[in-house]
């Protein structure tokens, strides 16, 4: 069966149902929908978790239990669009608590995941035909960690 919709396969090492358990707890629209045990004879421990299939913020993911081979970098982050601050400090702080921020709105939750909290207008304000107003939003991102909306927005502005 083929359908139009992607799954996102997030590999680890001991903590896929706790790391499930996590983002759920962060997102809106998310649920644990199931979690499969290796059986008896296999070639995990029988009971340990093999996967979680959960959904976070609609998406849907599989978080894979499946041992210490790879781990996470930043060639692959997650975008948050956040349409202000409240959510930008909502997810910025849920998603660094045991893990760090970054520069310009880059974080790394305690897995390892990497995220981009964005302020929504962001992407369009550094697209601006006008090149004085996309370099200022630029280079103000450029200086943060978390993203502050009303500094941006004055820098765009020319305030």
């Amino acid at each position: 069966m083929t359908t139009d919709a992607f799954t996102t396969c997030l590999w680890f090492d001991g903590k896929a149902e706790e790391a499930a358990h996590f983002y759920v707890s962060v997102f809106k629209d998310s649920a644990i929908e199931r979690v499969v045990r290796w059986p008896e004879g296999g070639p995990g421990p029988a009971g340990a978790v093999l996967s979680v299939e959960f959904t976070a913020n609609g998406q849907r993911f599989v978080a894979l239990d499946a041992g210490p081979e790879f781990t996470f970098n930043e060639a692959v982050s997650f975008q948050i669009h956040c349409a202000g601050q409240q959510e930008i400090d909502h997810y910025w702080t849920k998603l660094t608590e045991g893990g760090e921020g970054g520069p310009c709105g880059w974080l790394k939750d305690r897995y390892g995941l990497s995220w981009q909290v964005v302020y929504a207008p962001l992407p369009d304000m550094i697209a601006d035909p006008d090149p004085e107003r996309a370099g200022r939003a630029l280079r103000a991102m450029m200086g943060m960690g978390k993203l502050d909306a009303a500094v941006l927005e004055r820098a765009y502005a020319g305030e």
